[in-house]
């Protein structure tokens, strides 16, 4: 950040905090979190925190996510979550300004991010935190769930619909078709059928209806390295009301980190998120809802990251988004085997896989071998 830009946002933290506590408050150390638009500040004065976390819009040359809407979003949720739910899994708003682009955040230190744990120890050595973090992803859901209204006055007053993600799952039962022809896999017939319906039910999630912060992955949850294995949940940048088996993709399909996630029923994972949902969400108990729910989404998000084969096709031997989309299509269809749900989409997406596979020699891999892919290996070597 130019210096211009660190000091002026600097000085609107400080004007910020100052009419909060109503007492001048001083920052007295910034210290950027490269690459994000965010920042760990020391204060003093006033009541203010001893620390904080300031995020802000970006707005130089050639910068993503720059659009304002995006912090009015994250402080709407956090507030939704802290203020009108009591949840504490989230950071807590300490003052924010939307119109000028600066949210000041409870500094969640000294957890860290998931991820980077993973990546520095492997899956192993985090079982805890990995259970803690499908709790939490369950916990999310299972407490804001049916509080759709609630959330629409947060987010943008009381008109409107609370779930905003029905255009794309609209998109992805029209597009898909065309990717899947350009493959060698028409989409037809039985299969076409169900990818209508699980569109449908994703667009249409009933008691399954909840917030997320749009971006359920583990380099946005923060955990202790040691002591209680808790998590919290951070950047609600793209917050929306959407179906709750979305988020619990993660846990069974690789993300766009990830090479492999392992297997969650064998983990337990996939029960500590289930057991937190059901409690705010009883339909969750019922295996057939919940896994016609959870196979719709998975297979959602396979189909999804399929539409990337033009872009991977032209890629050298040897890129290792490669063989990541085939384990993707694979695990998305024995997740759908697990819980017999979409038989024919799920055998599309094992043959869609096979495609590549030969199409592909360097992404013709055993992703069963957990020697050589041991749950949450890192798509970059």
């Amino acid at each position: 950040m130019p210096a211009s830009g660190a000091t002026s946002r600097r000085a609107s933290v400080e004007t910020l905090l100052t009419d909060l506590h109503a007492a001048p408050v001083r920052v007295t150390a910034w210290e950027r979190l490269e690459p994000w638009a965010v920042a760990r500040v020391t204060l003093r004065g006033g009541a203010a925190p001893r620390t904080a976390v300031v995020k802000w819009v970006r707005d130089g040359p050639g910068e993503t996510r720059t659009e304002p809407g995006r912090l009015h979003t994250e402080v709407a949720a956090l507030r939704f979550l802290s203020d009108d739910l009591g949840l504490a899994l989230a950071p807590r708003v300490v003052a924010a300004d939307p119109a000028a682009g600066i949210a000041v955040l409870e500094d969640l230190a000294p957890r860290a991010a998931l991820d980077r744990l993973l990546r520095r120890d492997g899956a192993a050595g985090h079982a805890g935190r990995l259970a803690a973090f499908a709790r939490a992803r369950g916990e999310l859901s299972a407490v804001t769930a049916g509080h759709a209204d609630r959330w629409l006055l947060r987010r943008a007053g009381p008109t409107g619909s609370a779930t905003a993600d029905a255009p794309l799952f609209d998109r992805l039962r029209d597009r898909a078709p065309v990717q899947a022809a350009a493959l060698g896999a028409p989409l037809a017939g039985p299969v076409a059928a169900e990818l209508g319906a699980a569109m449908a039910e994703l667009s249409d999630p009933g008691p399954f209806g909840a917030l997320s912060n749009g971006d359920a992955e583990t380099n946005n949850v923060l955990v202790r390295e040691s002591g209680p294995a808790d998590a919290r949940l951070i950047d609600f940048e793209a917050a929306r009301y959407t179906h709750a088996l979305l988020d619990a993709v993660c846990l069974h399909v690789p993300g766009p980190g990830w090479m492999t996630v392992g297997d969650p029923v064998a983990a337990g994972l996939a029960d500590h998120h289930r057991r937190a949902l059901a409690r705010g969400v009883p339909e969750a108990e019922d295996d057939r809802r919940y896994g016609y729910g959870l196979v719709a989404a998975c297979l959602f998000w396979a189909i999804a990251r399929l539409q990337r084969f033009g872009t991977l096709d032209a890629r050298a031997p040897g890129d290792r988004s490669r063989p990541q989309l085939v384990e993707t299509l694979e695990a998305a269809a024995r997740t759908a085997a697990h819980h017999r749900a979409f038989p024919h989409l799920a055998g599309w997406t094992r043959r869609a896989a096979a495609l590549l596979r030969r199409r592909w020699p360097d992404a013709d891999l055993d992703f069963t071998d957990p020697a050589a892919f041991p749950p949450y290996t890192a798509r970059l070597p």
